[in-house]
């Protein structure tokens, strides 16, 4: 736990550790050093300092304005764990940040660092890589079983038919299904298995083997218990190392960790696990615009050495490699999915182990609050694009 939290346990603003704090700060300077210009930003996007909307933030401590100016993101998040300010409705809030561009507005100088260093370095190569799979997957299965419903899938739901998470995620599971065409028999790789519902759902109700790769020893050993008397190997491995050929390749919720100077190893990975007219699937959350880094709070504090790609960076990656069949969006699919992992996890705080402390609860509301708004502001997509090694004879029949 430690490892993700770099910053010591301190004083919250709120003893009983609630999302929102109404009543206004006592003592409220109005020419504390850089609140006019925080003041003036947030206008912009329709928030007001200290105002009585619930997307309105209340600044509990003055000496956050020069921070927000200074280090940007980074220290809005910084500052929210910390209990310096609260807001109500805090992913509306994000929303109109994101929707308004500020977080392209002001770039703090740990963004500034993060662009050197992704120029500099291959952060998801070598040890790097590992990171986040101890870092988040890690953290304990208890908190992943009490966020993310019935069944332990941690990437967007699928809600066109369904009215809540577990049937969303079931439909998405079968989406998949349907746009690989499994089939009894098949040899299917999971890259990315997480906790192995994906490949178990595929098995029993489609009836193809297979082997799931993660770099989470707490996921694989989970996933193995789960898999237990089918036809399915769980392996603690990076994709680059995959051998043998697969009916099947896809991939749901991994490629956000691949990162852009890996991405044509990656689908070079794909093809060459695939015969000629076998199919993949990415489900990927990505990004309007193309980049090499992430936010740099989901990265010091989340997701480290992460990164959303944008389609320009897909289609140049697999490039000569593949044919590109279908591409769906769902993305506004995945804010219902964060509130309804949001809701699960709010009302199993206080059954959940002292080490998910107070601190941790306000960062883990931030992070899935802030996800919320990138996803309602349409700043962030969620993808699947099913690819063939040579194009399907006769053509492509995608399914919705």
């Amino acid at each position: 736990m430690s490892t993700l939290r770099p910053l010591q346990e301190g004083t919250l603003a709120s003893p009983a550790d609630s999302l929102t704090r109404v009543s206004r700060p006592s003592g409220r300077v109005d020419s504390a050093p850089g609140r006019a210009t925080v003041a003036r930003l947030l206008a912009s996007a329709g928030v007001e300092l200290d105002g009585n909307r619930p997307s309105d933030p209340r600044v509990h401590d003055p000496s956050v304005y020069p921070r927000w100016l200074s280090e940007g993101a980074l220290a809005l998040g910084e500052t929210y764990t910390d209990g310096a300010w609260d807001c109500e409705a805090l992913d509306d809030m994000l929303a109109r940040l994101l929707g308004a561009g500020l977080d392209r507005t002001v770039i703090g100088w740990s963004e500034r660092w993060d662009a050197l260093r992704a120029r500099l370095l291959n952060p998801q190569a070598g040890r790097r890589a590992l990171a986040v799979g101890e870092r988040h997957y890690d953290l304990g299965n208890d908190l992943y079983r009490a966020m993310l419903g019935k069944r332990l899938i941690y990437s967007c739901a699928y809600w066109r038919d369904a009215t809540d998470l577990d049937a969303a995620q079931v439909a998405k599971l079968d989406l998949i299904a349907r746009k690989l065409q499994l089939a009894p028999g098949m040899r299917v790789l999971d890259i990315g298995c997480g906790w192995g519902e994906a490949l178990r759902y595929f098995a029993e109700h489609f009836g193809v083997n297979g082997v799931g790769l993660t770099i989470s020893r707490e996921q694989a050993a989970f996933a193995r218990d789960l898999c237990h008397g089918l036809p399915i190997e769980i392996r603690v491995q990076d994709y680059r190392d995959v051998r043998g050929e697969f009916d099947r390749v896809f991939s749901v919720g991994m490629f956000e960790h691949v990162g852009v100077r890996n991405y044509r190893a990656y689908f070079e990975t794909v093809h060459r696990c695939l015969p000629r007219h076998g199919l993949s699937l990415l489900h990927t959350i990505g990004t309007r615009l193309s980049t090499d880094r992430t936010d740099p709070w989901i990265a010091r504090y989340i997701f480290p050495n992460s990164m959303l790609p944008s389609a320009a960076q897909i289609a140049q990656a697999s490039e000569g490699l593949f044919v590109l069949e279908d591409c769906h969006n769902f993305g506004a699919d995945y804010d219902r999915t964060l509130r309804a992992w949001r809701d699960n996890i709010e009302r199993a705080w206080d059954d959940l182990p002292a080490r998910y402390d107070r601190r941790f609860r306000r960062m883990w509301r931030y992070y899935l609050h802030a996800s919320m708004g990138a996803f309602r502001s349409r700043q962030a997509q969620l993808w699947q694009f099913v690819l063939s090694s040579d194009g399907v004879p006769g053509g492509y029949v995608s399914a919705r």
